[in-house]
C-alpha cells in the first residue's frame, strides 16, 4: 500500500464518524451562511503574480514544518502580502490539520479558501462547504474516473469551485474533461513523494491555452515561478518553502515579486 492509499484508508473512519455527528441536512444549514470567494477570479482577473498560499503545520515527506503554528495569524499575513488565495490543510494524521484550522482561517481572510484534503467521499463535499471553504481540492489518483465525476459534479451543486489535480498525462486529460474545473499540475508525486519540477513543465504543452491552471509543489524561488509563468501557469500553489521561513509573508513577498 503506498503513501497515498494509507491516507485514503486512515480519512474514511473519520468521515464514517463525522456522519455520525453531523448529518448532511446540517452541513447544508452551514452552508447556507456561506460566503462564496472566487479563486477563478482570483487567478484570471489579478495582475501580478497569483500564488495561494498554503497553511500547514507538517507534511508525509518533511515532517514537523512549523513549531509555532496558528493559521489564523499566518492566513491574515498572507492576505497582506497579497496572497490570491489560501490552501489549508485539514488532514489530521499525515499532516496535523483539522477542520477547525479552516474555520479559523475563513474569519480571519477575505479573499478565497482551498480546503485541501484527500476527498473520496460526497458527504466531504458537503463538509467543505459547510466548513466555509470555496475551494475543493479533488486528487486523480485517489479517484476512479467516474468517482471523479460525481464529486465534481456535486462539488457544483453544493457552490463550489474545484481545483483538480493530476500528477501524469493520463490524469490531465481527466481533469481537462471536467467542465469549469480549475486544473493543478503537482510536481509531488503522492505516491512516492518525489517531487520535480519537469512534471510542471512537461505537462504544461498539454493544457490548452484559456484553461486555468495552476502549479503545485516544488516551487522554491522567483526563478523558479518566472519559468513555469512563460509556460501559461496563471497560479502557484507553495507551501513548505513559505511555511518553513523565519517569516512566511516575507517569503512570500519575495515570490511574488515586483507588481
Amino acid at each position: 500500500m503506498n503513501i497515498l492509499q494509507s491516507i485514503v484508508s486512515e480519512r474514511r473512519a473519520d468521515v464514517e464518524a463525522a456522519k455520525a455527528r453531523a448529518p448532511i441536512a446540517d452541513l447544508r444549514v452551514l452552508a447556507g451562511r456561506r460566503t462564496h470567494h472566487s479563486l477563478a477570479q482570483s487567478l484570471a482577473g489579478g495582475s501580478g503574480t497569483r500564488v495561494i498560499a498554503e497553511i500547514k503545520k507538517a507534511s508525509p515527506s518533511a515532517g514537523l514544518i512549523r513549531q509555532d503554528y496558528a493559521p489564523a495569524a499566518i492566513a491574515r499575513s498572507y492576505e497582506a502580502a497579497g496572497a490570491a488565495g489560501i490552501s489549508v490543510l485539514t488532514e489530521p494524521h499525515r499532516f496535523q490539520g483539522s477542520d477547525q484550522h479552516l474555520r479559523e482561517v475563513r474569519e480571519a481572510v477575505h479573499i478565497p479558501v482551498l480546503r485541501k484534503d484527500f476527498v473520496f467521499d460526497i458527504y466531504q463535499v458537503g463538509e467543505t462547504a459547510a466548513l466555509g471553504a470555496d475551494v475543493i481540492l479533488l486528487i486523480v489518483a485517489a479517484l476512479g474516473k467516474d468517482l471523479l465525476r460525481t464529486l465534481h459534479r456535486e462539488a457544483l451543486a453544493w457552490g463550489l469551485e474545484v481545483l483538480v489535480e493530476a500528477h501524469t498525462a493520463a490524469e490531465l486529460k481527466q481533469a481537462l474533461a471536467l467542465e469549469k474545473a480549475i486544473i493543478g499540475v503537482n510536481s509531488r508525486n503522492l505516491k512516492t513523494l518525489k517531487t520535480d519540477l519537469a512534471v510542471a513543465r512537461d505537462l504544461a504543452g498539454l493544457i490548452p491555452a484559456g484553461r486555468l491552471a495552476v502549479a503545485e509543489s516544488g516551487i522554491r524561488t522567483r526563478a523558479d515561478i518566472e519559468t513555469l509563468e512563460r509556460l501559461g501557469y496563471r497560479g502557484f500553489l507553495i507551501g513548505e518553502s513559505l511555511m518553513s521561513a523565519p517569516d512566511p509573508a516575507a517569503k512570500l513577498n519575495e515570490l511574488i515579486g515586483p507588481c
